[in-house]
């Protein structure tokens, strides 16, 4: 049979319909665009979640792999200028290393402690035979595979450790504040004395010590200038009914005794 013809409603209703689909389908397949910050900063803030996550199940007593995963965190806070949130982190790696630190020095300690009591029980001296002569002399010993495992494990301590204080350092100078900024002076004073610094890294190290005394020493100044401030706006309050101010007030140095001595004058100072 033939096909019939298509009449203009038929037309008409195929383009409509055809319309709809188009409409459709660019619903279905246009993606959300980001821009690129928020790309990044979606990835940062997903690195956070998951790390939090593995930290909520690794066992606590497991200061080496919390204070790694720690570590990361603040890496990632700093991706996101969020420097207090990093300074926590960093911290918390810093702290967990601290104490790792602290239980393999009392374990060595310990250990040395029953090597040595049970030398001087056995009375065992070693000797080496030279010539036909016995000098007693110290042995010269390769590291056990347990040293090896040790010394592999004071390094790793020691790059994480740089690693969390450069992060801190960093999140503590980007935050600033004088409390904030001697913190990280303190970081970077730390950081100058390792060994195992990067030549990135060190030259960061230099560098921060020689611009943050004076950014220090500034915010010190600005803040003891607000503390001043307000406790003169408080202390007016106080003096007010009495019709006084800070103004009459004046702290006068005692050049032999360096102590101070505080002058009033009814009409305020120079008078």
């Amino acid at each position: 049979m033939a096909d019939l013809p298509k009449t203009k409603e038929t037309k008409a209703d195929q383009t409509k319909l055809q319309s709809e689909n188009e409409d459709n389908d660019d619903e279905l397949i246009t993606p959300e665009k980001f821009t690129p910050e928020e790309e990044t900063a979606s990835k940062y803030e997903n690195a956070i979640t998951k790390y939090e996550e593995a930290t909520s199940i690794c066992p606590h007593y497991l200061d080496y792999e919390l204070a790694v995963l720690k570590s990361n965190i603040a890496a990632c806070h700093i991706k996101l200028d969020q420097w207090k949130e990093a300074i926590k982190s960093a911290t918390d790696a810093i702290d967990g290393l601290s104490r790792l630190e602290k239980a393999e020095a009392s374990e060595e300690q310990n250990a040395e402690e029953k090597h040595k009591n049970n030398v001087e029980n056995d009375g065992v001296e070693e000797e080496i035979v030279s010539s036909g002569a016995q000098k007693s002399a110290s042995v010269i010993k390769e590291e056990s595979p347990a040293e090896v495992m040790r010394r592999k494990r004071q390094d790793d301590i020691l790059r994480i450790r740089a690693k969390a204080l450069m992060r801190r350092a960093r999140a503590r100078s980007e935050l600033g504040g004088w409390s904030n900024l001697a913190g990280a002076e303190e970081d970077y004073k730390i950081l100058s004395a390792m060994t195992n610094l990067s030549g990135a890294d060190r030259k960061i190290v230099q560098t921060q010590l020689k611009i943050l005394p004076q950014r220090t020493k500034a915010a010190q100044e600005k803040e003891m200038s607000e503390m001043w401030g307000k406790l003169k706006d408080l202390g007016n309050g106080i003096l007010k009914p009495f019709g006084l101010s800070t103004d009459n007030f004046q702290m006068v140095k005692d050049e032999n005794t360096g102590g101070y001595s505080m002058n009033f004058s009814q009409n305020g100072p120079g008078q």
